[in-house]
C-alpha cells in the first residue's frame, strides 16, 4: 500500500435516533478479515485486509465503513493505492464511492490506545493493552462495517515488545509465532468461526497464567487458561473451576460442547462492564475472576460462578447464533442470563438464588419501567446503543425467556433450543426467530406472547379470590393492567403511537388449607384433580379460573417463583401472609409473604413519619422470631431465613408509594423497625448468632455460606442496639473474622454506627488491604452506602489515594453506590447529593461517557420525590444538559429524564 493523505475521524457527539423499522441489510459483506496490530511506544498501527463483496440483498450505493478517532496512513483496493478524491473521510468513518462487486480493501491506521480513557476499542491498562468492542468499539480499531449482521472469518497477528508484553492473544487458535528485530515478537491467531466485529478481542500484556484441561462429551481436549495480573495466581482457582463446571453443565442440560481448542479468560482492572464473551478470548473485569477466602466474600464467589458461566454460555447463545442488529440485544443477553440463572440454581440454593434475582429485578428493572428510560426488551429506537445495556434487556429479558420455559415446559424448551441452533447456527437473527423455534417445538401459539418484546412497562395483576362454601368452589378473578409509560408517550410525540393489548403470561399457583397443606387442584371442566400446583395461562384483560372440590376456604399461593415479571395486587390478611411465611413450600412465596408483611407495617410507619413504635404490631416480632427459629429445624435453610429477615430496601419502598416521596421519612421508618426488632429479639438473635458460627476451613459452599449469611444478618440487627455490648460484638466479630465475608459484614455494621470504633476499624481495614484493589473497592462501597455518609464525605473520599476516577470499578464502588444505594443522602433536602452526582457526570463525561451515563441513570426517578427535592434535581439535570460538548451517551439519558420538565 502506498501512503495516503492523513486524516482523523472523531465521533459524532449528538448521534441521530436510529429506528428498528428502518433496518436494511448491509450493502457489503466481509468474507475474511486479516489484521496486523503493532503495539508501538506511543501509538498502535493496525493494518487490515478485508475481502469483501457487494450484498445481493443490500440497497447498493457507495462503500461506507465506520471509524472513530483513526488516523488513516494508507489505503488500497486490490493492491492499488487510492489517491485523494477516490475516498472521503467523514465524521462517521470512511466512504469510497466506486468499488468493484468483489474486492480486497487494505488500510493502515494509527490509533492512540494510551490516551483512550473511554476503554472502548483498543486501550492501555496497567498490565498491557486490551480490547472491548461491544457494542461499537471495533470502529475505534480500524475502518469496518461495524454492525452485528456482518459476519466474517478473522485472523489476527499481534506484535509488541517481548519483555514488556510477553502474552499476545486473540480469538480462536494459535497458528504461528516468532521473534522480530529489536526485542519484539509476534503471534498469529485464527478463528475458524464467522463472527461479527463486536466479538473480536486482542491482548498484549504481561500477565501470569494458569491452565487446565477439559475433556468434552465427544472426547475432545480443550485447553482452559486464566490470565491475571502478576502475583494473583493464588486467586484463580475458583474461576478455573467455574469454567469447567459451566462446560459440563452446558453439555448436560443443552447438549452444547465447546467448539474451539482454546478457551481463555483475561482479567483486567480497567473495564466498563462485568465481562465480555469474545469468541474463545473472554475479557473479564478482575472482580469476576479473582477470589481468595480472605479477599472475596461468599457473594463474590457466587458471582464469579455466574459471570463465568454467562460468558461461556454466550459461546452458543450470542456467538454461534448472534443478533441481527442491536435492537435484538435481548435475543442473546436475555437468553444467556436465563441460562446462567438456571446454572446458578443448580450450583447453589434454588430458592435463595431465585429470591436474589427477584430482588435485583425489583430494585433495578421495575423502577426503569416506571422511569424516563422505560423501553421494552426490544426497543423501537435508540440514540446511543450503550445506554440500552439495561436491566430491562438483561433481567426482564431473562424473565421473558423464563415465561416461555414455564408455559411450554422444560422438555419442549430443550427441543426449541435444539431447533433454534439447527436453523440458525452461524447466523445473525431476530427475536422472532427464537420465538418461532419455541412455538414450533412446543405447538403452543406464542403470537400474543410476543407483546413482551414490544410493550414497555410492568403489568399489574389484580387478583380476587372467592370461596363458596355450598359448592366448595374457589374462584380466582384475574385482571391485568398495563398503563402507558414514558416510552409510549415518546412514541406518540414522534407520531408513531403504539397499540397495546393484554400480555400472555403464566400465573403459577397453589392453594393452601388452614394448616398450610397444599390442596389437590381440579379446574372446572376437568375430570379429576391433577397435582397441587398449576400454571394458569393468562391471556385476557379479565379472566376467571374456578377450582372444584376445595374442602375449605384456602389461602392462595400466587405467582410462585415470580412466574411473570408483574406487580401482584391481592388483598392478603396478615394471618394469611403469616401462614404462607410459615408453610409455603415455594421459597419465593415464603419470602414474598414476609416482604408483604414488612411492607404493610412500614407503610404505617411512613405515614407516622417514622415516629414511635405504635404502628408495629406485637405479632410481627413473634413472626420474625418463629422465622429465625425455623433455620434450626429439620430441613431449615439459614440462607433463606437470612433473605427473609432483610427488610424491603428504601428504594423499593419508595416505588411502592403514591405521590411525593420523602426519603428521610422512609429511612426513619425502616430504621425504627430494624431497631425495634433488635430490641425485641435480642435473646434469640444472640443465640442464633452463637449457634451459626462456622468451624473449620472456609468453603463457599451453600451450607457454609448460608450459615454465614444468617449469622451476619443477626450481627447487623444486634448492632442496631447501639450500646457498648453491640459495639464490642461487632469489634470482636471483625477481629475474629477468618474470611472476607465475616470481615466485611463487621465493617458494614460498624460503618452505620457513630462510635469511635468506626474510624478505627475503617482505617485499619484500608491499611491492611490497600494493595488489593478489589478489597479497597469494598471499603469504598461500605462507606458510600452508610447512613452516616453524606455528599461531603463522598467528595472527601474522591480525593483519597484509594480512588481513581478513570477506573470504572472505583467510580461504581463509590459514586454510583452513593447515588444509587444511599437514597437518604443522595436525595438530601439541601440538594448536595444531586450536585455531587452532576459534578461526577460532567467530570466523567470528558473521560468515559459510558460510565458517566450510568451515573446519570441514578437520576431516573427524580420526579418521584417531593416538590422541593424535584426542583433541586431538575436544576442539576439542566446544568448537565446545558454543558458544552456533552456526549451522546449522557445527552440521551439526561434529555429523556427532562422530557416534559
Amino acid at each position: 500500500m502506498a501512503d495516503a493523505s492523513t486524516a482523523n475521524t472523531t465521533p459524532n457527539a449528538t448521534p441521530s435516533t436510529i429506528y428498528l423499522q428502518d433496518y436494511t441489510p448491509p450493502a457489503f459483506l466481509v468474507e475474511t478479515v486479516d489484521l496486523d496490530i503493532a503495539i508501538l511506544d506511543d501509538s498502535a498501527q493496525v493494518s487490515a485486509r478485508l475481502a469483501m463483496h457487494r450484498n445481493p440483498a443490500g440497497t447498493g450505493g457507495a462503500l461506507e465503513l465506520d471509524g472513530e478517532e483513526l488516523q488513516l496512513l494508507a489505503i488500497a483496493i486490490d493492491g492499488r493505492a487510492l489517491v485523494e478524491g477516490e475516498y472521503e473521510i467523514t465524521p462517521q468513518g470512511l466512504r469510497i464511492a466506486q468499488v468493484p462487486e468483489r474486492f480486497v480493501l487494505e488500510t493502515r491506521v494509527a490509533i492512540n490506545p494510551d490516551g483512550n480513557t473511554q476503554l472502548s476499542g483498543l486501550y492501555r491498562s496497567k498490565d498491557g493493552y486490551f480490547t472491548q468492542c461491544e457494542a461499537q468499539g471495533f470502529r475505534r480499531i480500524t475502518f469496518y462495517p461495524d454492525r452485528p449482521d456482518v459476519m466474517a472469518v478473522f485472523s489476527c497477528t499481534v506484535r509488541a515488545d517481548k519483555a514488556r508484553f510477553p502474552q499476545l492473544l486473540s480469538n480462536g487458535n494459535p497458528v504461528a509465532h516468532g521473534d522480530d528485530e529489536g526485542g519484539r515478537h509476534w503471534a498469529k491467531w485464527e478463528d475458524p468461526f464467522r463472527k461479527p466485529a463486536y466479538l473480536f478481542a486482542m491482548v498484549a500484556a504481561k500477565l501470569d497464567m494458569v491452565e487446565d484441561w477439559f475433556t468434552t462429551a465427544s472426547g475432545r481436549r480443550v485447553r482452559c487458561a486464566v490470565y491475571v495480573e502478576p502475583g494473583k495466581l493464588d486467586q484463580c482457582d475458583h474461576a478455573m473451576a467455574a469454567i469447567k463446571k459451566s462446560m459440563k453443565w452446558d453439555e448436560d442440560v443443552f447438549g452444547l460442547e465447546m467448539d474451539l481448542d482454546h478457551y481463555m479468560i483475561v482479567a483486567v482492572g480497567d473495564f466498563n462492564m462485568g465481562a465480555m464473551e469474545n469468541k474463545g478470548l473472554n475479557i473479564f473485569n478482575t472482580k469476576y475472576v479473582l477470589a481468595r477466602p480472605d479477599t472475596a466474600t461468599d457473594i463474590d464467589y457466587q458471582n464469579i460462578d455466574r459471570v463465568v458461566a454467562h460468558e461461556y454460555f454466550h459461546n452458543w447463545t450470542g456467538n454461534r447464533v448472534t443478533c441481527r442488529d442491536w435492537f435484538q440485544l435481548s435475543l442473546k443477553e436475555g437468553l444467556t442470563v436465563f441460562r446462567d440463572q438456571q446454572f446458578g440454581m443448580d450450583m447453589h440454593s434454588r430458592g435463595v438464588t431465585r429470591i436474589q434475582e427477584v430482588r435485583t429485578l425489583r430494585a433495578a428493572q421495575f423502577p426503569e419501567d416506571a422511569g424516563p428510560m422505560a423501553h421494552p426488551i426490544r426497543p423501537a429506537s435508540y440514540a446511543e446503543i450503550n445506554n440500552f445495556y439495561t436491566a430491562t434487556v438483561y433481567e426482564k429479558g431473562a424473565e421473558v425467556i423464563r415465561m416461555i420455559h414455564t408455559l411450554i415446559g422444560a422438555e419442549a424448551f430443550r427441543k426449541g433450543m435444539d431447533l433454534y441452533f439447527q436453523r440458525h447456527d452461524g447466523q445473525a437473527v431476530t427475536c422472532e426467530d427464537f420465538v418461532a423455534a419455541m412455538q414450533d417445538a412446543s405447538g403452543l401459539d406464542l403470537s400474543q406472547f410476543k407483546r413482551w418484546y414490544n410493550q414497555a412497562g410492568t403489568p399489574r395483576l389484580s387478583v380476587q379470590g372467592h370461596y363458596d362454601v355450598a359448592t366448595k368452589r374457589f374462584t380466582l378473578d384475574v385482571q391485568q393492567r398495563y398503563p402507558a409509560t414514558a416510552y409510549e408517550e415518546r412514541l406518540a410525540r414522534e407520531g408513531r403511537p403504539q397499540e397495546r393489548g393484554p400480555y400472555h403470561l403464566p400465573l403459577v399457583i397453589a392453594l393452601l388449607d388452614a394448616e398450610g397443606r397444599e390442596i389437590p387442584l381440579r379446574l372446572a371442566g376437568e375430570a379429576a384433580a391433577s397435582g397441587t400446583e398449576r400454571v394458569l395461562s393468562v391471556t385476557q384483560d379479565a379472566q376467571q379460573f374456578v377450582f372444584e372440590d376445595v374442602p375449605s376456604a384456602p389461602v392462595p399461593s400466587l405467582l410462585r417463583g415470580l412466574s411473570a415479571p408483574v406487580v401482584l395486587d391481592y388483598d392478603y390478611s396478615d394471618a394469611a401472609l403469616t401462614l404462607l411465611l410459615a408453610h409455603d413450600r415455594d421459597a419465593f412465596s415464603r419470602w414474598e409473604a414476609g416482604q408483604r408483611l414488612a411492607s404493610g407495617i412500614l407503610a404505617h410507619g411512613i405515614a407516622a413519619k417514622g415516629a414511635g413504635t405504635d404502628w408495629i404490631p406485637a405479632s410481627y416480632a413473634s413472626a420474625v422470631e418463629n422465622l429465625l427459629a425455623s433455620a434450626f429445624t429439620p430441613g431449615g435453610d439459614p440462607a433463606l431465613v437470612a433473605e427473609a429477615l432483610a427488610l424491603p430496601s428504601e428504594s423499593v419502598l419508595a416505588e411502592m408509594q403514591d405521590g411525593d416521596v420523602d426519603p428521610d421519612v422512609i429511612h426513619a421508618a425502616r430504621l425504627q423497625l430494624r431497631r425495634h426488632l433488635a430490641q425485641q429479639l435480642q435473646r434469640p438473635l444472640r443465640e442464633a448468632y452463637a449457634r451459626l458460627k462456622v468451624e473449620g476451613a472456609y468453603s463457599p459452599d451453600a451450607q457454609q455460606a448460608g450459615a454465614r449469611a444468617l449469622r451476619n444478618t443477626c450481627l447487623g440487627y444486634l448492632a442496631e442496639l447501639q450500646d457498648d455490648s453491640a459495639a464490642q460484638l461487632v469489634q470482636h466479630h471483625y477481629q475474629r473474622a477468618g474470611n472476607m465475608t465475616d470481615g466485611i459484614a463487621a465493617l458494614s455494621a460498624v460503618a452505620q454506627l457513630d462510635i469511635p470504633q468506626r474510624t478505627q476499624m475503617l482505617d485499619a481495614f484500608h491499611d491492611k488491604w490497600k494493595s488489593e484493589a478489589l478489597v479497597v473497592d469494598k471499603w469504598l462501597q461500605v462507606q458510600a452506602t452508610s447512613r452516616l455518609t453524606d455528599a461531603a464525605e463522598v467528595r472527601r473520599l474522591m480525593q483519597h489515594s484509594a480512588f481513581d476516577i478513570r477506573n470504572p470499578n472505583k467510580v461504581y464502588s463509590l459514586v454510583r453506590a452513593f447515588c444509587g444505594a444511599n437514597p437518604k443522602h443522595f436525595h438530601a433536602a439541601d440538594g448536595s447529593g444531586y450536585a455531587l452526582g452532576a459534578d461526577a457526570i460532567l467530570q466523567l463525561d470528558a473521560l468515559n461517557p459510558q460510565v458517566a451515563s450510568r451515573i446519570a441513570r441514578t437520576f431516573d426517578r427524580w420526579r418521584k420525590v417531593d416538590a422541593g427535592r424535584r426542583a433541586l434535581a431538575r436544576a442539576q439535570l439542566e446544568r448537565v444538559a446545558a454543558h458544552p460538548g456533552l456526549s451522546g451517551d449522557v445527552a440521551e439519558v439526561v434529555g429523556k429524564a427532562l422530557e416534559g420538565a
